[in-house]
């Protein structure tokens, strides 16, 4: 079977519900990874998403942060939630499709401002948050997996406006990009986006500090799409839907889709 799945960080759910409809009307996702939904489950406006299709949700909510979900129009059954580095924040949620494959929805830790575990808290925080994922992948080896979500770091030096100038900023310093890639390698992760746009400039994130941020372009790849070995090379036609930044109200993150064709 073939499926298409996307991840978005949508920055408030119920704000939001609106661009929300219109990338489920306009792309029809099968399967649709939310991430800072900041809402209860019990809140989350369910009967338009229904209305579509989406039948099927898993979640993890908190009163005005974090909170992940995944919308399917494929059966789905909830397959664990992970309180890594044990914050209390709804940062994880894993669903298993009724194909075999299990999607694990992740929002890392921001970090803060300063890259400095000892006068930031929130730094050191999302160091641990890494760290626990790792060794979870270590001791849990993925097959047939998928993960995504807003893990806020951009790893490559072209998944950056410019490398040299976000070397100290959160998001792009060298531990945290170490720290991900001990991650990725703990499970043995394929990253579809690149492996499908393996060269050039690709953010999904643009702050809303820029007042034109289509023509400073002043990007971050943040938001990611992985894939156990077993599935990586079933991935095809990755994109980042760049034109959902200016939508009305808009997310400052944009969503990052694929589709994978299975046996």
């Amino acid at each position: 079977m073939s499926f298409t799945l996307a991840t978005w960080n949508i920055n408030s759910v119920r704000l939001r519900e609106p661009i929300v409809l219109k990338l489920l009307e306009e792309q029809a996702p099968d399967v649709l990874c939310l991430q800072e939904c900041k809402s209860p489950v019990e809140l989350i406006p369910l009967e338009g998403f229904k209305a579509l299709g989406y039948h099927h949700i898993v979640a993890r909510g908190q009163k005005g942060y974090n909170g992940v979900a995944i919308l399917s129009k494929i059966p789905m059954v909830e397959a664990g939630a992970e309180d890594f580095a044990s914050l209390g924040h709804a940062r994880h949620i894993a669903g298993k499709l009724e194909n075999g494959v299990t999607v694990h929805n992740f929002y890392v830790p921001a970090g803060g401002d300063k890259p400095d575990r000892e006068i930031n808290e929130k730094f050191g925080q999302k160091l641990d948050y890494l760290t626990e994922m790792r060794d979870h992948f270590h001791a849990n080896k993925p097959e047939k997996a998928i993960l995504v979500g807003d893990l806020n770091i951009a790893p490559r030096e072209d998944d950056v406006w410019d490398h040299k100038k976000l070397l100290k900023i959160v998001s792009h310093t060298p531990v945290e990009v170490e720290h991900l890639a001990q991650t990725q390698d703990a499970g043995a992760w394929v990253d579809v986006t690149r492996q499908d746009i393996p060269e050039g400039k690709l953010y999904s994130w643009w702050s809303y500090r820029a007042k034109d941020w289509s023509a400073a372009d002043k990007g971050r790849r943040l938001d990611h799409l992985w894939a156990t070995p077993d599935i990586s090379n079933a991935g095809h036609s990755s994109r980042v839907v760049r034109d959902a930044r200016g939508w009305e109200k808009p997310s400052d993150h944009a969503p990052v889709f694929a589709t994978f064709d299975l046996s």
